[in-house]
């Protein structure tokens, strides 16, 4: 009779605490987003606490509330706010978490430091179970983390398989990483305060019993509340994955990182660290890689008939065409004052002789002075692994080589012994 009224009890809950938090969720737009994440994290201590202290029996085992339905719950409304929202905004309550439990553990032990007087009998402070909660709360949302990160890409990846199944996928979901929580979790219960392998067991059944739970109220939500609106998701798994770990704002930050200022090309740092990766990882495929030195014939007199704001305008324009010609994979670097660099991976000498005459003929034909007179560039060209198998070798070849193009004529593309074309 007890564990049945146990099991009845904890049903209630499960559908309690999803009808509050879907509530939240569904009037959002209303509310703000605000209460419904406030909501998802002011019960993480609550949780944590029945967790380690507060178990009861029901007909399959003795399990916890505070894990079996409150954490659980959490998880699943993590995958159904990425359902209505996206994985950037499902990252602020799971790194919201994080931060603010380490804060938590912080201050508990810094507490610990303070001289304390006792105002009331027998109500002391009691550091060890501060230490304790502190532990077990780190380790939950560690555990939190990778939960509702593997969550929503089990998700989407089960997209490929039941693209249309989203309350199937919704329950395979839960199922598999409330397992993967159970394992990690009650070994930090075992650790911190003992509890027995009798409790995993019924941890594990009783959260797959929350799963079905949560999964069939879902499944009403989404037919009779949300009526069926689209949850699938047409963005790749890694970019999801980028959003969740804000890997896509370090290469916002990157791609904005080493920029020169003028022409928004990069600069000559930037080239230092990239290039000879480049060069590297095409040669260990087996390939060529080569390198591209440009300088502008006679910018000096540009600058001094015109002055130093035409000449700037001169080189954005360069630097425009350029970025017409040049390919995806390819690289182009200011160098410095009217020299720029072209760092173009799997290309071997002969193509990108022909990429340097197609650079060199559209400045001529599509950049001018302001009197009207065409702009040139003198270039030139050296390969890996023909002219050296490092950058700073085969940049210092191609150096060279743009030496010979002016010395030459200019308006020409040098490349080993070859005069590739003097306009």
């Amino acid at each position: 009779m007890m564990e049945t009224l146990n099991l009845l009890l904890f049903a209630i809950e499960a559908v309690g605490y999803f009808a509050l938090m879907v509530t939240l969720l569904h009037f959002r737009h209303r509310l703000g987003l605000g209460m419904f994440l406030t909501a998802l994290g002011v019960m993480h201590f609550m949780e944590t606490y029945l967790a380690a202290v507060f178990y009861v029996p029901v007909p399959f085992g003795i399990v916890s509330p505070g894990s079996s339905v409150f954490f659980a719950g959490k998880l699943m409304m993590i995958l159904m706010l990425y359902l209505h929202e996206d994985a950037a905004v499902v990252r602020q309550p799971i790194y919201g978490l994080f931060l603010g439990n380490l804060l938590t553990a912080a201050i508990a032990w810094l507490l610990q430091w303070h001289s304390i007087i006792e105002i009331s009998a027998g109500k002391a402070p009691n550091f060890d179970f501060l230490n304790e909660m502190g532990g077990l709360m780190m380790w939950g949302t560690a555990l939190l983390y990778l939960d509702s990160i593997g969550i929503i890409l089990l998700y989407e990846r089960l997209g490929r398989v039941f693209k249309r199944k989203i309350v199937l996928r919704f329950m395979i979901c839960g199922f598999v990483m409330l397992t993967f929580d159970q394992v990690g979790f009650f070994g930090a219960l075992y650790y911190f305060v003992g509890v027995p392998a009798a409790a995993f067991w019924g941890g594990w059944k009783a959260k797959m019993f929350a799963v079905c739970i949560y999964t069939v109220l879902f499944a009403i939500y989404e037919r009779w509340i949300r009526r069926g609106v689209s949850t699938m998701s047409a963005r790749p798994v890694g970019d999801i994955f980028h959003d969740l770990t804000f890997r896509e704002r370090y290469n916002d930050l990157l791609s904005r990182t080493g920029r020169d200022v003028l022409t928004g090309l990069y600069d000559r740092a930037r080239m230092e660290i990239e290039a000879p990766t480049m060069i590297w990882d095409s040669l260990k495929q087996g390939q060529c890689a080569t390198v591209l030195i440009l300088d502008v014939d006679h910018f000096k007199d540009v600058n001094d008939q015109f002055g130093h704001l035409q000449g700037d305008e001169v080189l954005k324009a360069i630097a425009a065409r350029l970025g017409t010609i040049l390919r995806a994979s390819d690289r182009m670097f200011r160098f410095g004052g009217e020299e720029f660099v072209a760092v173009c991976p799997v290309t071997d000498h002969a193509e990108g002789a022909r990429l340097a005459e197609r650079l060199r003929w559209t400045i001529a034909n599509s950049v001018s002075t302001p009197d009207g007179r065409p702009v040139t560039v003198s270039i030139g060209l050296a390969s890996a692994d023909e002219d050296g198998v490092s950058f700073t070798t085969v940049l210092s070849v191609a150096d060279e080589r743009l030496y010979q193009a002016k010395k030459n004529g200019r308006n020409c593309v040098i490349g080993g012994s070859r005069l590739a074309e003097v306009g």
